[in-house]
């Protein structure tokens, strides 16, 4: 099936899931479902051309931390306070990713700059606890009765659903932009090698700057909408390595190279998550008499577990791994009615 038709079919499912009497709980998974997926696209848009970033918790961290603090502190709507945390988000970048890109800090040195970068920010709220919260997380003030489109909030899950829907699909739009442009094909050409690229007039530091910005972006956009939605944000549910190795983990597993990959990784994670939350809840889990692990971190531990197993035996994920099922399946059925196409011309 060609991807863009499947895509405008799980969009018009999704967009009549409110009306056929969705209970409360599923409609917040899938809300959920639906802004984590952007942010696994942003991260896809830079992430399958080879630039492997660790750090992407940083820039959720920032587009929730920003907004929510601009609302507090200043009362700025976030209509102003989202485009700031972007703006913040895309200057971290560019302060991260030039000198990188410009003395060739590449492949897993890149990798590590930027895990260093997720923890640093992750300590610095931490550090701040007198104005973010610290470990104990931040909450948005509310305004009025909880239904303020100036503040953006909403009582009404069915409005903030086709919001995140509205949210998805400009993720999806944005890559299929991405993958269309001519950037596309010089970033390939850079990810292949790069001084080649230089020589026949590909301007490198510049190309991986506006892919990594645009990246940084959407993730902090994606932040800001989660914390809009929950109300509440700590180090820990938007931030940190955890959520970069997440972040990492789900689209290696839904699909590096396929639109819909970082939704199918999303459906995934935040499933498994789910799962793991209630039948493991907040005790330790216990491998032997000695050896306890914190419940919170079970989930890594999984991750970690499913990530080697997918990098090994299905690389391009389950989407990708499906396509080429797909195709195997269509190309042998082609060459079966030529065969007797040619059979029966003899």
């Amino acid at each position: 099936m060609n991807s863009k038709l499947l895509i405008a079919v799980i969009a018009a499912i999704l967009i009549s899931l409110p009306f056929l009497g969705l209970d409360s709980y599923p409609l917040h998974i899938v809300i959920v479902i639906l802004i984590w997926s952007f942010a696994y696209t942003g991260w896809t848009i830079m992430g399958r051309f080879g630039l492997v970033s660790l750090g992407h918790g940083a820039f959720m961290a920032i587009g929730g931390y920003v907004t929510a603090l601009l609302w507090n502190e200043l009362g700025l709507t976030p209509w102003i306070g989202i485009p700031v945390a972007m703006a913040c988000a895309g200057g971290m970048a560019a302060l991260i990713g030039y000198p990188c890109f410009r003395f060739r800090i590449v492949g897993h040195y890149f990798a590590l700059v930027t895990l260093a970068l997720s923890e640093v920010v992750r300590q610095v709220i931490i550090a701040t606890r007198n104005t973010t919260g610290g470990s104990l997380g931040y909450t948005p003030e509310r305004h009025g009765d909880g239904w303020s489109i100036m503040a953006l909030q909403f009582d009404d899950r069915v409005v903030f659903y086709f919001i995140a829907l509205g949210v998805w699909m400009a993720g999806i739009v944005i890559w299929y932009m991405v993958d269309r442009s001519m950037a596309r094909y010089a970033l390939e050409a850079i990810s292949e090698d790069e001084d080649a690229s230089a020589a026949v007039g590909v301007r490198v530091t510049k190309e991986k700057m506006k892919v990594t910005m645009l990246s940084a972006v959407m993730t902090a956009f994606a932040g800001a909408m989660y914390c809009q939605y929950q109300m509440f944000i700590s180090p820990d549910t938007i931030g940190g390595v955890g959520i970069s190795l997440q972040i990492v983990f789900a689209v290696v597993v839904g699909g590096i190279y396929n639109a819909l990959g970082p939704t199918i990784g999303a459906v995934i994670t935040i499933l498994l998550a789910e799962v793991l939350r209630i039948s493991i809840g907040t005790s330790a889990v216990c491998i032997t008499d000695k050896i306890c692990l914190n419940a919170a971190g079970v989930p890594l531990l999984v991750y970690g577990i499913m990530l080697i197993l997918f990098i090994i035996f299905l690389p391009k994920g389950i989407v990708g791994g499906f396509a080429d099922l797909w195709q195997a399946r269509f190309n042998n059925g082609a060459k079966s009615g030529n065969s007797a196409k040619s059979i029966a011309a003899k």
